[in-house]
Formats: structure tokens, sequence, C-alpha cells
């Protein structure tokens, strides 16, 4: 067997592994404008959520430990004089099984037909096989492909790194490899550092002082959404949809009032709970959540409506805003 080769064959802007250098990024020497949209896209669990929040440095989409925590494409913009990145969360890629599956998937997909640069993450547990079709659709891509290695804060040393990477190099040759943790902000400088010299000439295509496309009222929703997740087991918070009926903005307050979709009858009183404890626990600490995000006073109020089968319904999939 060959001996390994040094990771700076499989990605030329890294010299060591496992290692942050402590010196600055050089600065840029070209004048021109830069911008470019980056699409985050992977199986599910592997992290995506947690590297968007890190590059964009702000909470933009919900993290859990479940898979399928993200159900939309989710935008998050960074701005300098010099560039504008337009980073986007992506649903984890999966074989559907009801139509709102289809719907994840399509944004999955749809992320890329209009990278400047995509970035695959995987983890150092995932078969590099897994999803095969997806993956091979990333190996014939013409933009550069920067390959994420999440969660290598979880390996013993570099020998297990640098066999993975083998491993991932012979599956996307053509990619770059970024070994990371982006619970850690390990080689996280690095990855920005390198997408950004990767940017393409181009003026903004947003505001300079924008941070998402999405309006104050979608923050909410997956908010809600996530205190779900973390709450209720198995099936049920899988079986939820959250709508915002009422966002009343004043000077130093927000009147919220928001609807939880259920699929039966039994999962309405599972959400509830014996005396509505268990839903007085999700405004809580969504509640919490919120001012944080919003800083001003949140008047909260949830309620639980039955919208049955409701992830297999086209019309209602169209109204929940997961079709155009």
């Amino acid at each position: 067997m060959p001996p390994r080769r040094p990771v700076s064959q499989y990605n030329p802007f890294l010299s060591v592994i496992m290692e942050e250098e402590n010196k600055d990024t050089a600065p840029q020497t070209a004048t021109a404008h830069k911008a470019g949209f980056v699409n985050i896209v992977g199986n599910p669990n592997v992290g995506k959520s947690t590297l968007m929040n890190d590059l964009v440095g702000e909470r933009i989409s919900i993290i859990t430990q479940k898979a399928q925590t993200t159900r939309h494409r989710i935008m998050g913009i960074v701005n300098t004089p010099e560039y504008q990145i337009v980073y986007s969360d992506t649903p984890g890629v999966l074989k559907p099984k009801y139509k709102l599956q289809d719907a994840m998937l399509e944004f999955s997909e749809g992320a890329l037909t209009d990278a400047d640069i995509l970035l695959y993450v995987t983890d150092v547990v995932e078969d590099p096989e897994k999803n095969k079709d997806y993956l091979d659709r990333v190996a014939a891509e013409k933009v550069p492909v920067l390959l994420v290695i999440n969660k290598v804060d979880l390996l013993k040393g570099n020998d297990e790194l640098e066999k993975i990477i083998e491993q991932w190099h012979t599956r996307l040759p053509n990619a770059e490899i970024f070994p990371i943790s982006a619970r850690e902000h390990f080689n996280i400088d690095n990855l920005k550092a390198r997408i950004v010299e990767l940017l393409p000439p181009s003026p903004p295509f947003f505001g300079k002082d924008a941070l998402t496309d999405k309006p104050a009222r979608f923050f909410v929703t997956e908010i809600i959404r996530e205190k779900l997740l973390l709450n209720y087991d198995k099936e049920i918070p899988y079986s939820t949809e959250v709508i915002v009926e009422k966002f009343d903005e004043k000077e130093g307050a927000i009147h919220i009032m928001a609807v939880i979709y259920v699929e039966r009858d039994s999962q309405k009183g599972i959400i509830i709970g014996k005396g509505g404890e268990k839903i007085k626990k999700i405004g809580i600490e969504a509640r919490h959540d919120l001012e944080t995000f919003f800083q001003k006073k949140i008047f909260l109020e949830l309620f639980v409506k039955v919208e049955k089968d409701w992830r297999n319904r086209e019309n209602k999939l169209r109204a929940f805003g997961y079709i155009e």
C-alpha cells in the first residue's frame, strides 16, 4: 500500500491537519467587489446548520440532534466592503416517504443548480457511499466543491483523519478537503478565507445591510418548531407545522399568535399535555429565544389545530410555503 499523502496534496490551502494557523489571513489584492452563492448540502445530521450559523456569525438556522431539523432552504448573508457571501442551508438529502420530504429534497437538489461554490458537508462516521446518486451529481459539478469533514473533534488522532480523507478524496477527487469542527470552531477561519478567495467578481445580490432572505415571521415559526423537536419524541415533532397568524410589532414589544398544526387528534392531546403543561413549556422556551432574537419583549400565544395528513396534501404544502 503506498504511503498516505499529506493533507496539502488533497487541499493545497491547508498545510497541516488538526492545527489552526495563528496568523491573520493575508489581505486581498483584488479591488473588484466579489459576491457569490455558497450552498451547503449533505445528508441529515452532519452539522450543516451549525456550520451555517458559524459561517454567518448569527443564529440563522435552528439546531437539534434530530435528523431533518431543517425543512426549508435558508439564506444567511455576510457583507464586507469587499464582498458579499450568500450562504444557503438546505434540508438533508433523503429518500422521500411523503410529499413534504419530496419538497425538502427539491430544495436540496435546487442548491446544485445555482451555486458559485458548493460546500458538501459530511462527518467522521458517515459512509461515503450514502445517497450515492446525489453524491455522483456533486462529483460532476463544474463549480468549486469544498468537501467539509465535520466533527473531527470526535477522532482520537491524525491517523484516523488521514484514512477518512483518503476515502473521500477517492470519492470526490476534484474537491478541496477541509477537516473542521463546527461545534468547536476548528478550522472555520481557513474555510472562510478559501471561500472568499473563490468568490467571483460581482456586485452584491442583496442590500449590504441584509442578513437573510427570510421575513421575521419565518424565524418565529422556526424557533417554535425547534422547541417541538427538542421536547417531543418519535413522529410527533415531524408531524407538526407552525404558522404565525399575528405578528404585531410595536416599539418595545411584539405580540405573536401562532398555530401548531398536527395530523391527528391524538397528536393534539400530546402537544398540549395534561392541563396544558406541555404547550406552556413550549411557549416559555420559545418566548425566551424570541426575546433574544428580536431584542424585544415578546407576548406569545400558542394554539394547536388538526390538519389531517397535511404532509401528503399538495394544497397544504403550498399554503405552508413548501411548494411555489
